[in-house]
């Protein structure tokens, strides 16, 4: 049985209806939409967990959590609402000037960086610098803080010599995405250390489990004498240490030396993880290894942060594929044991437990008489952000899959655009799959992921050699001197080499652009061998910024990619077709938006502009009636039909 809650954040109704599978399938949306629902009711502005003493609102790790779960159900819906439900709640702290309110660097508090991930999103989104000043002062805070003697952070200047797990989810995700935004290799090698001395420090040889602290001085009356060691392994502390592994591994350089230490740790730690999951409910117990201790109790948060950590470990292939039937009967133990139906549309998470910690004052001696004493809530903001991230993944999983074991390559060849970026480095830019900018494709390249297809980028010459392995082939907008003083220019090399490939079994998608964006004479050399030709005009012009009207293209009923809906193709070259080519969208004039020819094996889709960056399908712009997002995703579905996997 669950220890009794406590207290709780939200007051809940007595006639509340309690979650079941049944009601799921009924009329609700996905349950992370559901949660999200609840979290911007409850936190509308910024994490205040006091309405009546807005005074109280602080600069708090808790809300970086749930801030990147619901980055993730934006990225997933290209529903703009959670996009400035982000930025409001930032906002409230970060100054046009870029400096952090309510915060004080002189701490030297490890959970202050935790939000830091959240500043990147925005900076990386939009662009603005004050974003990246903010983030910017929380890198120099780690230049600067204190560390154990062989180099590992302090959790707080408060907590001198002592190293928690928890503060590796609070730095080093934020630590990793820094460093890689700056193209700072060197971080790379401190970011391992910390991982790799925090296991060697704190980790039972026995179980596996990783106790909560360290104090390397062993002058806490918490820590043993002879090994530093806090006395007991507590979920939460150990689901941090997860996740942070998982977050900093998406942004390791993918050959640094060194990435492979801290997938052998985890591997270690989903191996210790699975021997304690409750065989019953697939849930964890507070204190991990206890889990017929008197009082002991099966706990949200961490559950939720073991679901995300091996759910994402297995989807990126950091963790054998049999560590998802861990996660899958864990979430569906949370579902049952946790959640909670509001009303139709919203839930609430039981049974996270606030707090736990070391030290302080009064004292937190770190017995199992401790962790068991501090209250349990519904919708602790801590465990509402874990169980959004479980929920992401989860949903992710649940997503078909026709683009397994098939590759999306995205040229970066004849579309090469570089700039500086903020650190003064080239970057390679426009239409790049890892590019959250307006002019990214991020968006259409998560759907592509989402879907089971591996995404890459060819950045030489394509070949029947180098596409290879490639099912689906993207060229967008290709480049002429005004973008690049040294573009590449299809050749009839270049022609040939491409055209073998589709006759052979490769889907080619051509994506141009109206005449003035665009090198369009030598791309038509390609396109025509597939009877297509760019005629170079600008369709879908938008002379007032908010006439949308003048770009809506209609999808009628009966396409054979898309269902009927409005579409937002703007300033687009239309198509001249001949030979096999069919038209399979037309604009309100008649003329040619979309084509698809079938050339031997292979099959070739055309439009005349990129219309799928994520200006035009993140949700921050566009009105609600045009459904590029959810077109995008058609096309992907459509693309994994036409293509076969390379081996």
């Amino acid at each position: 049985m669950n220890k009794i809650f406590k207290y709780s954040i939200v007051a809940v109704s007595s006639s509340v209806l309690s979650f079941n599978a049944a009601a799921q399938t009924q009329t609700f949306s996905p349950l992370s939409k559901q949660m999200a629902a609840t979290v911007m009711e409850i936190w509308k502005d910024s994490l205040n967990l006091d309405p009546a003493n807005p005074k109280r609102v602080k600069w708090a790790y808790d809300q970086g959590v749930i801030l990147e779960g619901i980055d993730g159900l934006w990225k997933r819906t290209g529903d703009g609402e959670y996009f400035k439900y982000m930025q409001k709640s930032m906002d409230f702290f970060v100054t046009k000037d870029g400096d952090i309110q309510r915060y004080k660097q002189s701490d030297y508090n490890i959970d202050n960086v935790k939000n830091g991930r959240s500043l990147l999103t925005l900076y990386k989104v939009t662009g603005q610098k004050k974003y990246f000043k903010a983030a910017t002062i929380l890198w120099d805070q780690l230049k600067e803080h204190p560390r154990t003697k062989e180099g590992g952070f302090w959790h707080k200047k408060i907590y001198p010599w002592q190293m928690w797990l928890d503060g590796l989810y609070m730095g080093q995700p934020f630590y990793a995405e820094y460093a890689a935004l700056i193209k700072d290799e060197k971080a790379f090698d401190d970011i391992a250390n910390q991982f790799v001395w925090m296991e060697k420090n704190s980790r039972d040889a026995k179980t596996g489990l990783l106790y909560h602290g360290w104090d390397e001085s062993k002058a806490e009356a918490w820590a043993d004498k002879t090994t530093g060691k806090s006395p007991n392994f507590w979920g939460r502390a150990m689901g941090w240490y997860g996740m942070a592994m998982v977050d900093v591994l998406e942004n390791f350089p993918e050959n640094h030396p060194r990435k492979k230490e801290i997938i052998a740790i985890l591997n270690r730690f989903a191996t210790a993880v699975q021997k304690v999951q409750d065989p019953k409910s697939g849930l964890w117990y507070d204190v991990l290894d206890k889990p017929t201790g008197k009082g002991n109790y099966l706990e949200a948060s961490a559950s939720s942060m073991f679901v995300y950590t091996l759910a994402k470990a297995v989807r990126n292939g950091w963790l054998p594929a049999s560590y998802f039937a861990v996660a899958d009967k864990a979430y569906k133990g949370i579902q049952k044991e946790f959640v909670q139906q509001d009303a139709p549309g919203k839930i609430s998470l039981k049974g996270t437990v606030a707090v736990s910690g070391l030290g302080g004052k009064p004292y937190r001696d770190g017995s199992y008489e401790y962790y068991i004493s501090e209250r349990v809530i519904t919708n602790d903001p801590k465990g509402v952000g874990a169980f959004l991230l479980a929920l992401n993944e989860m949903e992710i999983a649940a997503m078909p899959k026709p683009g397994k074991g098939k590759t999306v390559v995205l040229d970066s060849y004849f579309n090469n655009e570089v700039k500086k970026d903020q650190s003064n480095n080239d970057l390679s830019w426009h239409y790049k799959w890892d590019e959250r900018p307006n002019g990214g494709f991020s968006f259409w390249g998560d759907q592509f992921q989402n879907s089971g297809f591996k995404t890459s980028t060819l950045y030489q010459a394509p070949t029947t050699a180098n596409l290879k392995n490639a099912s689906v082939y993207i060229i967008v907008d290709p480049d002429f001197e005004k973008e690049n003083p040294t573009p590449k220019f299809v050749s009839a090399t270049d022609v040939k080499q491409i055209s073998d490939w589709v006759k052979a079994g490769g889907v080619l998608v051509l994506m141009g652009n109206d005449a003035p964006n665009a090198e369009l004479t030598n791309f038509n050399k390609l396109a025509n061998v597939f009877g297509v030709h760019f005629k170079g005009d600008s369709k879908g012009t938008v002379p007032v910024a908010t006439n949308f009207e003048t770009a809506k293209v209609v999808v009628p009923t009966g396409n054979q990619i898309f269902k009927p809906k409005d579409l937002f193709i703007k300033e687009y070259s239309s198509l001249k077709l001949s030979g096999a080519a069919k038209s399979i969208l037309k604009d309100k004039d008649g003329d040619d938006v979309m084509s698809v020819t079938k050339f031997g094996k292979g099959t070739v889709f055309v439009i005349g502009d990129p219309w799928l960056y994520n200006e035009y399908v993140d949700g921050r712009k566009l009105p609600a009636n045009y459904k590029n997002y959810e077109a995008g995703q058609e096309l992907v579905n459509w693309l994994a039909k036409q293509a076969v996997v390379k081996k």
